[in-house]
């Protein structure tokens, strides 16, 4: 770096020490906005083309970004950006990272009291990051081990209560705790469950642990809630100091019991759940899906469930979300840059579905959630769309990108990121915040009848080979 952009950016590093937000220079956006769709009055910038396959990100005080990479094994699974002049545009990237990849799960990058934390699909570690330095010194602490071998959902996603917390998940690597040796062979049996699903005892459910104690045994923490299959998306909402996340709902509704549920079915079937988490919550995996539609627990298949027979005794979500979607983040807006009704809101990553066949893969856009009086209106828009670059999407290869991770910058921008090349946008507003109001909205409506976003209407939205019947 020369002698003038150290100067400008440690002037600008002292800017924002004394003025906070609005000492930031927004960069114009893009002409065409990255290639995004968003609601009137905002605009998009790419800052970054590619550093990669990647998960989540986090945005420090000044403006540096760092990323999770997916990388299998050998070390730097971490990548730090800078932007030098003020453009927007990320032109510093470096790789750190000294300790052991261990799979393409690893989810995990936060940015909390002075620290960067990050995981690998099984250890949680942090590194002090020191100012005006873009990559942390010395080698990661680890807190957290887990003590079980690699497998499917093995993301461990983090939170912070902001009173010593970290909160952690532990997801469960199975659909529905099957086990199929119950079905005797029979090719056309509904697949049972084990009951009592053993893996409720160690997995499927979200551990508290300290955020500072060193070289923590699972064994350390403290079981918060349980009865979660998969959480990717996770985040502590400062508004009413409350663990809140979105649960990946169970799949093969029909494959499972095709006596019960058809394609379609399976296709918009179950709900992935956004949650407010209260210790000694259980949300009733395996046992349960949740049926947004009726709006009522049910009992599973491989349990005696038939989709009528409802499950009681067990904590309902706060609003359902379409099936398969994968919400892979959920961040609650804090700044002053966007308008009003953004405020205290929920913004989430659908990654995309991956197993909706014969209807189309849906999905593959970020939403928004607004809150009202500090509640979910239990209405979602589309807020950010474009990512899959294809009207059809028959499947998940067939999307150019697929919305990752997010997290608010210092000025109140809106990072997104994509998890096949690792593209990253900063998503900022240009419009006047005082006259924003539903008719900015109807355009990204609109976008709701688009076949992966839209409700497959049954026997007709199907999609043969490369072409898609809507009769």
């Amino acid at each position: 770096m020369n002698i003038r952009n150290f100067l400008l950016l440690t002037l600008s590093i002292f800017l924002i020490n004394c003025q906070g937000e609005s000492a930031f220079r927004i960069p114009p956006a893009d002409s065409d906005n990255g290639g995004l769709f968003l609601p009137e009055g905002f605009g998009a910038l790419v800052v970054v083309d590619s550093v990669g396959e990647s998960r989540h990100i986090a945005v420090n005080t000044n403006g540096d970004i760092y990323v999770k990479l997916r990388i299998n094994t050998g070390d730097k699974g971490n990548a730090a950006l800078r932007d030098t002049n003020g453009d927007g545009k990320a032109d510093i990237i470096e790789q750190f990272g000294d300790y052991p990849n261990d799979g393409r799960f690893a989810t995990e990058m936060r940015i909390h009291n002075g620290y960067l934390y990050f995981s690998s699909e099984l250890v949680i570690y942090r590194q002090k990051l020191t100012p005006n330095k873009l990559i942390p010194e010395g080698k990661p602490e680890t807190l957290v081990t887990d003590p079980y071998p690699i497998r499917w959902h093995n993301a461990k996603t983090l939170a912070f209560d902001n009173k010593g917390g970290m909160y952690v998940t532990f997801s469960a690597p199975t659909n529905a705790c099957e086990d199929a040796r119950q079905t005797g062979g029979d090719p056309n049996a509904i697949i049972k469950g084990e009951y009592p699903c053993a893996q409720l005892d160690i997995l499927a459910g979200i551990w508290r642990f300290d955020e500072a104690k060193l070289n923590q045994k699972k064994s350390s923490g403290r079981r918060f809630a349980t009865g979660l299959r998969s959480i990717v998306g996770m985040s502590w909402n400062d508004e009413d100091n409350s663990l809140y996340a979105i649960n990946h709902g169970r799949d093969y509704l029909n494959t499972r019991a095709p006596q019960y549920f058809n394609e379609w079915q399976n296709a918009i079937l179950p709900a992935e759940e956004f949650m407010k988490i209260k210790g000694g919550d259980d949300f009733g995996w395996p046992y349960t899906y949740y049926d947004h539609f009726k709006e009522k627990r049910m009992l599973a298949p491989e349990y005696g469930g038939d989709g009528v027979k409802e499950a009681n005794g067990y904590t309902d979500p706060l609003m359902g979300l379409p099936a398969h979607w994968a919400p892979n983040d959920l961040l609650f807006y804090k700044g002053n840059q966007f308008p009003e009704r953004y405020k205290k809101g929920a913004f989430v990553a659908f990654h995309g579905s991956t197993n909706r066949t014969p209807y189309p893969q849906a999905g593959y856009v970020v939403a928004f959630i607004p809150f009202e009086d500090g509640k979910p209106t239990k209405k979602w828009e589309v807020f950010a769309d474009g990512f899959a670059g294809v009207d059809t999407i028959v499947a998940m290869q067939d999307a150019k990108y697929r919305p990752m991770g997010l997290a608010e910058g210092p000025d109140g921008s809106l990072y997104i990121s994509e998890s096949k090349q690792g593209k990253i946008w900063r998503v900022i507003f240009e419009g006047d915040t005082t006259k924003f109001g539903e008719p900015q909205l109807e355009a990204m409506e609109e976008r709701k009848s688009r076949s992966y976003i839209k409700i497959p209407v049954e026997n007709t939205d199907i999609v043969v080979a490369d072409s898609i019947i809507n009769k």
